[in-house]
């Protein structure tokens, strides 16, 4: 089905841009792209996210204050202070909001070393921006409900468009800390979910990301696969990203 085959090439291709460009670039810098290719992916960042467009800057800074406080009070979204999901994702919005319209400012250590383009990062969080992107999925809803015979029920759906970014930082917030194995004891709740990564690209082994927070390759056991690692080495070996060397701590 037409709508189905749209709704999963938007998540995944959101998803990509949400472990790539913004997770292992923005927050990361696990390897490096010239201006140009920057701004091609910040971009796409855009498109792909739409309503839900997601701060390269604000995100990265969240990220980082993740790491250094993992399921501590000051973890900005921790499942293990939150009675649910939607609490955790509410308070991380509040949060996010702080940062991305600079109410507060971060420490210096999370706040340095990522990419930043002011203009798309305005029209980005603009509401005419989020609502002309929520209009546009509806649209596509809409016409394949009356010219292709859609089922009604598809249009439950349309709620994860709107969120799309938000919904896979909630999966792997929520699931990567409370659900799956460890690999390394990290001194944290971080966890593998193995089966729930097929829907996430590599983002739901938390636990070895934690232990080795600069690997590109999530994965570090045989059975394991991250599935954006293979992405990345052809666009290095398309000279589009240069990788760096990884320093790893004992």
């Amino acid at each position: 089905m037409i709508i189905l085959a749209f709704f999963f090439a938007h998540w995944y291709i959101s998803l990509f841009c949400q472990t790539f460009f913004l997770h292992r670039y923005a927050a990361h810098k696990m390897f490096t792209m010239s201006k140009f290719w920057e701004k091609f992916f910040y971009i796409l960042t855009y498109v792909t996210q739409g309503s839900s467009f997601l701060s390269p800057r604000a995100y990265a800074i969240l990220h980082r204050m993740h790491h250094a406080y993992s399921d501590t009070e000051k973890d900005p979204h921790s499942p293990h202070h939150n009675e649910n999901v939607f609490t955790m994702m509410w308070e991380t919005k509040n949060i996010y909001n702080d940062y991305l319209l600079h109410r507060k400012t971060p420490d210096p250590q999370f706040d340095r070393n990522y990419p930043y383009w002011e203009r798309l990062e305005i029209i980005g969080d603009s509401w005419y921006s989020r609502i002309g992107w929520g209009v546009f999925y509806s649209l596509i809803y809409i016409a394949a409900y009356v010219w292709l015979d859609m089922p009604w029920y598809l249009f439950f759906l349309l709620p994860i468009h709107y969120l799309m970014g938000p919904v896979h930082g909630a999966i792997v917030n929520w699931s990567g800390h409370k659900y799956g194995y460890a690999n390394f004891d990290n001194r944290d709740q971080s966890k593998n979910s193995l089966i729930l990564d097929v829907l996430m690209m590599g983002e739901l082994f938390q636990n070895n990301h934690h232990k080795l927070p600069n690997r590109l390759n999530f994965a570090t056991r045989w059975f394991e696969f991250d599935p954006t690692y293979p992405i990345i080495k052809l666009l290095s070996w398309l000279k589009i990203i240069r990788m760096k060397p990884v320093k790893i701590k004992a």
